[in-house]
């Protein structure tokens, strides 16, 4: 009787797992077969323990490991962007403000705008006062494309921090831009940096280009002196 209601319930759940699959789309196919695996790695570890043999599969293990390092170092390397099919060879990244694209093959990075008074248009196209004016709009706005869109400037505009709002900016600029005395403590400037950066969103009447120079005099003023 208990091996009948075993497989009336393996039955079920192959049931479940069918529907489930037919619905699904492949990003979740593909999540439900790590944490499948995972699962299975995680009850075969809790068998040898539980028989005692983990010391040995260990030692069968080991031997393996040199050639699994080089593949686990690849996958890390590629999880900053989207798994892309063989035959296109391109990763991609989305944000709320950027679309991403990483030429696996060349290393070509580039991107396209998503949101905002830049939508639609691609990186490459536009010039650098307004990849600059988009990098103080995710400043306040995206936190998350600033890194982004940075590295993407580095590769396609190497001297564009010489050109951002703060270039040249020294500490007595900084501090005014700050509204703060000299003298001011790191949690002063930060507190400043965060009250005024409120006020420079544009909800609130403000615009990028003050937003990418709080930033800028934030950073200089909290920067180590030689």
């Amino acid at each position: 009787m208990i091996w009948l209601a075993g497989a009336i319930g393996v039955l079920l759940l192959g049931w479940v797992l069918l529907r489930a699959l037919a619905t699904a789309s492949v990003a979740q196919v593909k999540r439900g077969a790590l944490w499948f695996l995972i699962g299975m790695l995680l009850a075969g570890v809790a068998l040898l323990l539980l028989t005692r043999r983990l010391p040995q599969a260990l030692g069968l293990m080991l031997p393996l490991m040199p050639l699994l390092l080089p593949a686990v170092r690849r996958w890390l390397g590629r999880r900053r962007f989207g798994a892309a099919p063989p035959d296109q060879g391109v990763s991609t990244l989305e944000t709320p403000t950027l679309a991403m694209r990483l030429d696996q093959a060349s290393g070509t990075l580039s991107g396209r705008v998503r949101t905002g008074p830049f939508a639609g248009r691609e990186l490459g196209e536009m010039p650098l006062e307004d990849c600059l004016a988009l990098l103080a709009q995710c400043h306040v706005e995206d936190p998350e494309s600033v890194p982004l869109l940075e590295a993407w400037l580095d590769r396609a505009a190497p001297g564009w921090r010489q050109a951002s709002p703060g270039a040249g900016m020294d500490r007595a600029e900084a501090l005014a831009v700050l509204e703060l005395p000299e003298g001011a403590t790191p949690a002063q400037i930060r507190a400043a940096h965060r009250r005024l950066m409120r006020q420079a969103h544009p909800d609130h009447g403000g615009d990028a280009w003050r937003a990418a120079r709080l930033n800028q005099a934030r950073d200089l003023l909290l920067k180590p002196r030689p």
